[in-house]
């Protein structure tokens, strides 16, 4: 095997009795599951922002961000969940470059899988902890995923996983609302296969273990664009995507259909100055129709202290060293735009 065992690392129950939760912050993350949940089953008409960096990819930063998004959660609170990004896996096309937090808590040295595991589980714990809000992250790596299942708000499969097995089996195991991304190719039916796979139950192997899976009823779309054959972007958050996801869910035996539109990625072009133009576009939609509204849960938004981006090692506080994000004035100002337009 051409592969060096480094060390043994902790399980995910030893990591969890070494950084807890106290039955406070239980109680939060109790409470705010059964408010994000109510969304997805239509019970409520809130509308759900998931928004933060590309990639958590400092502590100070990422939780100077979310400060930030406590204040103005505040005036926006009777319309709006905010549920701030926390990704700490970062996928990568070819396998090279920055992998997230978990591989590298610092991105300026090499990579330290254990160090990763404590920084991430911190992270999401100051969250909760310093400001009450249960986070997303992506499920890249499924068996990880229970290092952080007693803190998350909410989970998203990614295009290049969206058609792996082991990702459809363990959503159909989370209590908590997972969206399936439309795979890089566009094909909305893998989609609605994932979503089918999420929302049924299953015997399958995880950690070591034989697990039966109850199904997950609030497994979603997520539309964030695809790339054609002949390498250009292509969005599909317009109007007449809306329409064809809706028929495609009323012709499914799919419960709670709902979709979260990712304003960036293919969408954008990743141009991700374009991200308030597509908001706007997504909540006229909305509003000029009930059944998109019904069925349209929230947005994904790429945001950051600073717009753009920089290459590891520039060390300018708050922007990202991934994809370029929307800075904080701008996002600000789109979050109560969102509030005062949304129907």
């Amino acid at each position: 095997m051409n592969m060096n065992f480094m060390r043994k690392l902790p399980i995910p129950q030893q990591i969890k009795a070494r950084y807890p939760l106290t039955a406070e912050l239980q109680k939060i993350k109790e409470e705010r599951d059964i408010e994000i949940q109510k969304v997805f089953a239509g019970e409520s008409d809130k509308f759900l922002l998931i928004i933060g960096p590309c990639s958590a990819d400092s502590r100070e930063p990422v939780l100077e961000y979310i400060s930030r998004l406590k204040r103005v959660e505040e005036q926006v609170k009777d319309k709006i969940i905010i549920v701030p990004r926390i990704y700490t896996n970062k996928p990568r096309t070819t396998g090279e470059g920055y992998k997230g937090m978990l591989h590298q808590p610092d991105p300026d040295n090499s990579p330290d899988m254990l160090s990763g595991i404590v920084a991430i589980r911190d992270l999401h714990m100051s969250a909760l902890r310093d400001y009450g809000f249960t986070c997303a992250d992506e499920m890249l790596y499924p068996e990880n995923h229970r290092y952080l299942s007693d803190l998350l708000a909410y989970v998203a499969v990614g295009a290049r996983s969206v058609e792996n097995q082991q990702h459809r089996l363990t959503a159909s195991g989370l209590d908590i609302p997972v969206g399936m991304k439309n795979p890089t190719s566009g094909d909305l039916g893998i989609m609605m296969n994932s979503i089918t796979a999420a929302q049924s139950s299953h015997t399958f192997i995880y950690r070591g273990w034989e697990v039966f899976s109850k199904g997950n009823p609030y497994a979603h779309a997520i539309l964030r664009g695809y790339v054609d054959f002949a390498g250009k972007n292509v969005s599909n958050y317009h109007y007449e995507d809306l329409q064809k996801l809706y028929e495609l869910y009323t012709n499914s035996n799919l419960v709670n259909p709902a979709v979260i539109i990712d304003t960036n990625h293919a969408n954008s072009g990743k141009k991700y100055l374009e991200q308030p133009r597509i908001a706007k576009d997504v909540i006229y939609s909305c509003n000029h129709n009930s059944q998109i509204r019904s069925m349209v849960k929230g947005l994904m938004i790429e945001s950051y202290l600073e717009d753009g981006a920089q290459k590891i090692g520039e060390h300018v506080y708050g922007k990202s060293i991934t994809d370029p994000c929307l800075g904080w004035e701008k996002t600000e100002n789109l979050i109560l735009k969102i509030a005062d337009t949304l129907k």
